[in-house]
């Protein structure tokens, strides 16, 4: 009999947004021609250079073995500094902990929370994260997608999550500002969430607020901060998209309750993160924010440009998101200009036709009913990336536009030449 590999590993899907950035690579490759690329959320900037002058020292300091699993002692305080300053909650070192990057500690909180194969649930949004319900899945809970609709904002149907959350609900994970959509959560929204949540005793919020330093019109608001939530809540965070740090992986989370159990997790996943990532992070987290400052200036400004750009296009409409660095144009009657079925095929024709690489509503869980076809720009590009983009796609569906109404005329002079 062959080796075999387990069912639960083959049923793992990843972040597709890897993949499609492979076929963009294999495309430019095979046909020697630029594709301008929007499909990662990873920013255009290097490092600031004050961050990796700390990590340098660090190496030149000795600091190359293990550290507690927890974290260094002096970016657990940063850490906690931050946060009680950011989400408006006292939070002490002792409740948080570092690891290798955010993402781990999606699983770490449902493992957690939830006991595997029993029924437990978590609700999640979609669109949203993919590592969300990979992580449900591989951790035996039971997922309860929640859709994000254009017409609230890509925000929470309220009287939906009501009838979703029961007894069996285990965890809620909110993400603000959010990957796919750049939507927002304001407060009323979380103070309704809250009222929904806190019946519920043993109900739990993992809250991802990896794009909680890029918000362009207001501040970032946390549900830690609503009355009753501080001790239920999982604050989540990191340091790889407001400080162009995503291959330091350094994130980390904060809650009173679980932190010692963060701790095991990391002892057990990988013993401990980075020992002169978490020296770079900890200058990042201390240090100058100059450069920090202007890359959300950046940000904010090709948000404005590319949505601006997006509504010229024929068959495009796209909505201002409040934050990240993304935009979730509807793509509905674009693809019927270019015949495609879906957003899916609309993708794969706009970076084979006009060499432009996006990712689809797919990528990011099942598509929500009745609200269209939508695409993902990541504005984590170059201004010039971005205009030629933008260009290439006008210029696309344009000639679509045009050569349909040609061949439009074209039939009415035949009909009009036989009569």
């Amino acid at each position: 009999m062959p080796l075999q590999v387990s069912q639960r590993m083959l049923g793992l899907e990843g972040e597709s947004a890897f993949s499609v950035g492979v076929e963009a690579a294999a495309w430019e490759r095979q046909t020697g021609r630029h594709v301008y690329k929007f499909q990662i959320g990873q920013p255009d900037f290097r490092t600031p250079a004050n961050i990796c002058a700390a990590a340098v020292q660090a190496i030149m300091d000795g600091k190359h073995g293990y550290t507690p699993s927890p974290g260094i002692p002096e970016l657990r305080k940063a850490v906690a500094d931050y946060m009680t300053k950011t989400y408006g909650v006292l939070v002490l070192p002792e409740h948080v902990v570092v690891g290798a990057g955010a993402k781990c500690f999606i699983g770490y909180a449902i493992a957690a929370v939830t006991e595997p194969g029993i029924g437990d649930e978590v609700i999640f949004p979609i669109p949203g994260y993919p590592i969300y319900p990979a992580e449900v899945y591989w951790k035996g809970a039971v997922a309860r997608p929640l859709a994000l609709r254009e017409k609230n904002g890509f925000g929470f149907d309220l009287e939906e999550l009501a009838r979703t959350v029961n007894e069996k609900t285990r965890l809620l994970i909110l993400n603000t500002p959010q990957n796919p959509t750049g939507g927002v959560l304001s407060r009323e929204e979380l103070e309704a969430i809250a009222k929904i949540v806190l019946p519920f005793e043993n109900l739990w919020v993992l809250e991802d607020g990896v794009y909680s330093d890029l918000i362009y019109d207001g501040p970032f608001t946390s549900i830690a901060s609503i009355p009753g939530m501080a001790e239920r809540t999982i604050m989540m965070n990191g340091a790889s998209k407001t400080h162009a740090m995503t291959g330091w992986r350094i994130g980390f989370a904060a809650n009173p309750l679980l932190a010692p159990y963060f701790a095991t997790q990391v002892t057990v996943a990988s013993g401990c993160a980075g020992h002169v990532d978490q020296y770079a992070a900890l200058e990042a987290l201390t240090g100058p924010q100059t450069e920090q400052q202007e890359m959300k200036r950046i940000f904010h400004e090709r948000r404005d440009f590319i949505v601006a750009g997006l509504n010229k296009i024929p068959g495009v409409d796209c909505v201002m998101p409040g934050g990240a660095f993304y935009v979730y144009p509807n793509v509905t009657r674009a693809c019927k200009i270019v015949g495609a079925k879906d957003a899916e095929e609309f993708r794969q024709m706009l970076l084979h036709e006009a060499w432009v690489s996006v990712t689809a509503d797919t990528h990011f869980g099942p598509k929500v009913p009745n609200d269209g076809e939508h695409i993902r720009f990541s504005y984590a590009s170059s201004m010039e990336e971005i205009e030629k983009g933008i260009k290439a796609m006008h210029d696309w569906i344009g000639d679509i536009v045009t050569r349909k109404r040609l061949a439009r005329r074209a039939r009415v002079s035949r009909m009009i030449a036989k009569s």
